[in-house]
Formats: structure tokens, sequence, C-alpha cells
């Protein structure tokens, strides 16, 4: 598989501690951003993205989602969505109150970013919120990005599916381990990335503390989601 280059929000991670600690907040990784971990399991249960009209019949495939279903009107508040307990047990030394990023339309998309370093130990945390037209605009939004990131696991009971990977990276001999979690609930999608790095080791923490808290922050942030579901 060919490599693909870091973000830029990875890459500000890895600058000298100082300016982490003072500028990290205004950073945000995009969705899928990591690679996949040595070891990960496959993809399971991926699920491709099929006609809304069925060719022969006239009627609408019962394996695809309606494309005009739509449960979620609007996004929800990121910085809100996740306990401080979670906050405070992922990123140590983080102020609970977060920060969101700005958005071109917060109706549709909205993140929250959480980072904090503590002693010599760092830990980045963000959960963005995306609202789609409809719950097949979101089911082929997930299984694009799922299919670019081969190599992940599923994430079963969150939302209508679920994915996540890990990925390693060195940069001047300091690594950072990040998971990304993607979840689908109609046509909402929840991403959420997680990562950390050690500074006086230069070592990552493992790929299953990342993968958990990755996962952690998922199952508050799509339970925050489904909580303010549209009623019909």
């Amino acid at each position: 598989m060919l490599s693909l280059p870091l973000p830029l929000a990875l890459t500000a991670r890895l600058l000298p501690v100082a300016v982490l600690a003072s500028a990290g907040w205004a950073l945000s990784s995009g969705p899928l951003a990591a690679a996949p971990a040595t070891g990960s399991k496959p993809v399971e249960g991926s699920q491709k993205t099929q006609d809304a009209q069925n060719g022969a019949s006239g009627s609408a495939s019962p394996a695809a989602p309606a494309a005009t279903a739509k449960a979620y009107a609007n996004a929800p508040a990121p910085c809100a969505a996740l306990p401080k307990t979670t906050i405070t047990s992922l990123v140590p030394g983080a102020k609970t109150a977060g920060k969101e990023i700005p958005s071109t339309d917060s109706s549709i998309r909205r993140t929250c970013s959480w980072n904090a370093l503590k002693g010599f130990d760092y830990r980045w945390l963000d959960v963005t919120f995306e609202v789609m037209e409809s719950e097949a605009a979101a089911q082929k939004t997930y299984t694009k990005r799922t299919a670019e990131k081969s190599g992940g696991g599923t994430v079963p009971g969150l939302g209508d599916a679920g994915y996540s990977v890990v990925n390693l990276s060195t940069e001047d001999k300091q690594q950072t381990r990040e998971g990304v979690v993607l979840i689908r609930s109609s046509n909402a999608l929840v991403s959420v990335t997680y990562n950390g790095s050690d500074f006086e080791t230069k070592k990552a923490p493992g790929t299953d503390e990342i993968n958990k808290g990755a996962i952690k922050a998922a199952r508050d942030a799509v339970t925050a989601l489904e909580g303010g579901r549209k009623q019909s």
C-alpha cells in the first residue's frame, strides 16, 4: 500500500513542545487521515453504495439507505458531546471546555478539539459531526472513506456502521500513534481522531490504548448525536 503524506495537523503536533502547547488547539486533523497499523484487523462488513432505484422493478433496493431518509437536521455542539470524565481520562491536563474549530457552515459540520501536554506526555483529541442531505449520501461518504483506508476493522454496536484504524508514524525519531474512528448514524457521520506522543522517551502510546480511547470518545459522541435525533 502507498503511504500517504502526513496531514498538516499531525505534522504540527510534532513541532517543539512549546509550540504545541500554545498553538495546538488551532489545528485539526481530517477524517481518516491515518493509515492502517500493522496487525490491524481487516475490514469486515464494509458496505458498497447501491443505486437508490432498482432498475428491474422501479422500487427502492432494500439493502440501500433510502435516498431521502434524514434523521438529523443539524450538527450538535461538539464541545458538549463528551462527558468531562472522558476528556480528563483521554487528555490529562486539557481544559474540558474544548475549542471549537471554525466552520463555513456549522449546521452541517462542527469540530471540537482538546489537547494538552502533561510533563512530556502529549495527547490530542478531536470530534467532528457531519450532517448530510440523506442517509444514502452519508453511506456513500462512509464507504468511500473506509475503502480509501483499508486495513482497519469494524466497530460493532455504534450507529449503523463503524470503522477504526490506527497508525504509527515517526518524524525526527519521535513516534506518534493516531487512531481514527468513523461512525455512520442515518444521515450523519461522527469522526474521532485521538493521538499521543511521549517527548521524553520519543515513544508512542500502545495501539490498544489509542484504539480504545478513540472508540470510547466515539461512543460518547454517538450517544450525544442520537440523543438529539429529529423526532418523526
